[in-house]
């Protein structure tokens, strides 16, 4: 095998791992086609020890010193996180006699400068495009000031010191080319598909439907463009104007505006039809998801959601759940006739989406399996993880 032998490190500065599943299949991937893999990550939740070596795969985490609010406390966050990145590398290279590559998984775009150095040493460096931060930063602050100029400046100096990129949708792929002026044949599109033997079909949990006919159900990050608010607004919609009350809703996550959100369906006095769960095991989380007669996606329409693939949809796919979302490209890219499709950020229409689920069973039915078959056929794991790999051998050939 080509990477046999070869040393990589991957960098992801916002989740640990084994925690974030992309790039914890790409670690494993990697592995087991011959590579030595270490990760650099923060802690996090249930990721508390600082080193540790998970299926052959060796972990570097380091502690964050808060959890970043505005822009300033972004930069905050980022500054500690390339002190420790520049750390662990060394170590990592003393300790096993240097490495071949490195894997940096944004945001933030300021990896790069804790690369520079190993490029010289003659390293290879992957970028792994999961965000597009000046995007990402209008849709979180709702402004274009020094910090957006600062964010196209780093995100166009990834690009150029990258040897690949990896582009989870042919959207990031087109900003590499014409926004990064990588040249085509360096970008390539692997997918954040899911893996069937995580995401597993099974029966309902009685106990999870709380006595109800339907159960809807959303499950990611709980931040200010993923739309909760929106989702809250809709349930309160088709309580009120809609009059239907036979459902109960659970919100799988957490996320920096979660005790907002959490007082937000307070207020709306929807208590009794909603539940957060937080976060919870993959066992509970298939639990839920698999019990759920509908699944959501909020995510309000902007430029950072119209381009960027959501988890969350490949997943509801894999078990087979009817979706509603809002209009958006790559959303319905991926789905296509697995979701129904609301208005731009129209709250109203997104209530009318799930109302029209609820009471058509057929057309769930239908939608169900057309959500199955594409990532049974087209969007999985297994197929995505061959084309991660020749993006790997592409550069040792």
């Amino acid at each position: 095998m080509v990477l046999t032998g070869k040393k990589i490190v991957i960098i992801i500065e916002n989740l640990p791992l084994p925690f974030d599943r992309r790039v914890w299949q790409e670690s494993r991937a990697l592995k087991e086609s011959g590579a030595d893999v270490y990760i650099i990550c923060p802690v996090g939740k249930g990721y508390d020890s600082y080193y540790e070596k998970i299926d052959d795969i060796y972990i570097y985490r380091h502690s964050l010193p808060l959890e970043a609010n505005g822009a300033l406390g972004y930069f905050f966050e980022y500054a500690c996180s390339l002190f420790h990145q520049r750390r662990l590398l060394k170590k990592i290279w003393k300790e096993h006699n240097g490495f071949d590559v490195i894997q940096a998984c944004n945001p933030p775009d300021l990896i790069y400068l804790n690369v520079k150095k190993y490029i010289k040493k003659g390293v290879k460096f992957v970028f792994d495009h999961h965000d597009i931060n000046p995007e990402l930063y209008i849709a979180k602050f709702n402004r274009k000031d020094i910090f957006y100029k600062l964010l196209q400046y780093f995100e166009r100096k990834t690009f150029y010191y990258s040897n690949i990129s990896i582009a989870t949708n042919q959207s990031y792929r087109e900003i590499a080319i014409n926004r990064g002026a990588m040249d085509p044949k360096d970008v390539y599109v692997v997918r954040s598909g899911p893996d069937l033997k995580r995401m597993k079909i099974q029966s309902p949990k009685i106990e999870i439907k709380k006595d109800k006919t339907i159960t809807i159900g959303y499950i990611g990050v709980i931040g200010q463009q993923e739309g909760i608010d929106h989702l809250l607004e809709s349930i309160k919609i088709i309580l009120e104007r809609h009059n239907y009350n036979d459902f109960h809703c659970y919100i799988i996550g957490d996320g920096p505006v979660r005790k907002e959100m959490e007082e937000l369906s307070i207020n709306l006095g929807l208590n009794e039809f909603v539940t957060f769960t937080g976060r919870i095991s993959d066992q509970l989380m298939l639990d839920i998801l698999n019990s759920c007669d509908i699944c959501v996606n909020p995510d309000i329409y902007n430029e950072m959601n119209d381009k960027s693939t959501m988890n969350k949809i490949m997943e509801y796919m894999a078990l087979g759940k009817p979706i509603v979302q809002y209009d958006l490209k790559e959303g319905k890219v991926s789905a296509q006739g697995a979701s129904l499709y609301a208005q731009n950020n129209n709250i109203n229409d997104f209530a009318d989406k799930i109302i029209e689920l609820i009471k058509d069973q057929d057309k769930r039915n239908i939608m169900s399996k057309i959500g199955k078959e594409r990532i049974c056929n087209k969007l999985h794991w297994d197929i995505e993880k061959k084309k991660f790999i020749k993006t790997y051998e592409s550069l040792f050939i």
